[in-house]
């Protein structure tokens, strides 16, 4: 391999590999390009700075997610995260405490016995208690919890064994029990059929409410030219024989009826509507 001489400074000769001699051009090279290497070092702080930028972002973010959990679990085991304070609204046969009862939530329960589970918890409680129309549930200031409640009115009382039933205005004689009626309600006796008494109390619920309170019983008195006549006792002393099947249309009359009456008496409203006294 050939060897290329060169003189150093004191004019020696002095021999060069062809290693040497490559080393030697690369670095005259890069001499003649000083802008490549000033570019490449500009770039280093640039890189450090997007490095520490994404480390910043990335210990935000762990920061971000530990603060969430941590304020999450403190909400479930504060005080605000269970039932703090309960109103019932609409309630009238019904007390604060049996609406609880029936609803089964109580002070200090979870409030996610109610939230998210209030379509379900409603449909529950309409099923199990025939006394409820509607109920509806609503969470405000985090844990206060009211209870809209609509309930059937009560439609009178129905005998059983020594005790009187509630009936209620949707037809449905329910299992609440008295020893005696209370309030202006009548009294529905002889119903050998749960349609008939059904009926009944349904075309009761149809009168205004001045006619409902002058009934004080209305009994099944069936006849074979009326299988449906049914014979009333009211509070001013009149009696009163009418059909199921037209009852409220045909009770609208009475007040009228009776207003022109001189002496108390019967008033038949089975077909037209006459009166005459006992």
């Amino acid at each position: 391999m050939p060897f290329k001489i060169n003189r150093d400074k004191s004019n020696r000769h002095v021999a060069v590999t062809p290693w040497e001699k490559y080393q030697s051009q690369e670095a005259q090279r890069v001499q003649k390009k000083p802008g490549r290497v000033q570019r490449i070092g500009a770039k280093l702080p640039r890189l450090k700075q997007q490095k520490q930028r994404r480390l910043a972002q990335r210990m935000g973010l762990l920061i971000g997610i530990f603060v969430v959990i941590l304020l999450i679990s403190g909400y479930f085991v504060s005080p605000l995260s269970h039932i703090g304070q309960v109103t019932v609204n609409g309630n009238q046969a019904m007390s604060k405490k049996q609406v609880l009862k029936m609803t089964g939530l109580h002070h200090g329960d979870s409030i996610y016995k109610v939230i998210g589970r209030e379509q379900k918890l409603a449909k529950q409680i309409k099923s199990d208690n025939v006394r409820v129309q509607q109920i509806r549930f609503s969470v405000k200031h985090l844990n206060h919890l009211t209870i809209q409640l609509k309930e059937y009115p009560t439609a009178g009382f129905v005998p059983a064994n020594g005790y009187y039933r509630v009936a209620l205005t949707s037809g449905v004689v329910s299992n609440e029990k008295q020893q005696q009626p209370s309030g202006n309600y009548p009294v529905y006796d002889k119903f050998k059929s749960k349609t008939q008494l059904a009926k009944m109390i349904r075309q009761y619920a149809k009168l205004s409410q001045n006619i409902q309170t002058g009934i004080s019983e209305i009994q099944f008195s069936p006849t074979k030219a009326n299988p449906g006549r049914v014979h009333l006792y009211m509070n001013d002393g009149n009696e009163v024989y009418a059909s199921l099947s037209t009852f409220a249309s045909k009770m609208a009359y009475y007040p009228s009826i009776a207003a022109k009456m001189t002496h108390k008496g019967i008033i038949n409203l089975e077909v037209g509507a006459y009166s005459y006294s006992f």
